[in-house]
């Protein structure tokens, strides 16, 4: 087991390996797609499962309640947060397409679906992905370093340079943020 500065260093490594590649480009692309969505009264949805399925949530709170200023809420919807939805289809037609349902409910045209997969390959995510983009709406998805199976149905890739799950999430952590703070500010300034 490393040591607790062994840890800090290596996070910070990705870190500064994300800001020396410089993401900036597809974030903008990724806050662009999300003010017009929600601009034009389209819903942002969230998805991902486990750890990603907290990230989702957590991005929703954020965005519905408040990041940095007092403004009215955003049409975001954290699908992993309906217990209700999750376990009755779960139960009755399988897992793998519990979001995939949900995006053709609460989905449309124009809308954005936020896909997180530390490896890019969860079954559920791709199926959610693949109804968002029949249903032409756009993909951004947050993932590792490959982007696993979800890189080819994203039309914005924000990935982590590590397969180290923990590593990898904490560098979501810091890139939904940005974004939730940039959503925030590009919305309230008209």
């Amino acid at each position: 087991m490393p040591s607790l500065n062994d840890y800090l260093t290596r996070s910070a490594k990705v870190i500064e390996e994300m800001a020396a590649r410089d993401v900036s480009a597809a974030m903008e692309q990724a806050v662009d797609a999300i003010v017009t969505a929600l601009r034009a009264g389209k819903p942002l949805l969230i998805c991902g499962n486990g750890g990603s399925a907290a990230d989702a949530i957590h991005i929703a709170g954020e965005l519905v309640g408040r990041f940095l200023k007092e403004r009215r809420g955003y049409n975001v919807i954290a699908l992993p947060a309906n217990a209700g939805v999750l376990t009755a289809w779960g139960n009755d037609y399988g897992f793998d397409t519990v979001y995939s349902r949900q995006v053709e409910a609460h989905g449309a045209q124009g809308a954005v679906l936020i896909a997180i997969s530390t490896s890019g390959n969860s079954k559920n995510i791709l199926l959610a992905a693949e109804q968002a983009r029949a249903m032409g709406m756009a993909v951004i998805s947050l993932t590792g370093e490959s982007g696993g199976k979800l890189a080819a149905l994203s039309d914005i890739l924000l990935n982590v340079p590590s397969s180290f799950t923990p590593i990898i999430q904490q560098g979501h952590l810091c890139l939904y943020h940005y974004l939730c703070e940039a959503v925030e500010e590009r919305l309230s300034n008209g």
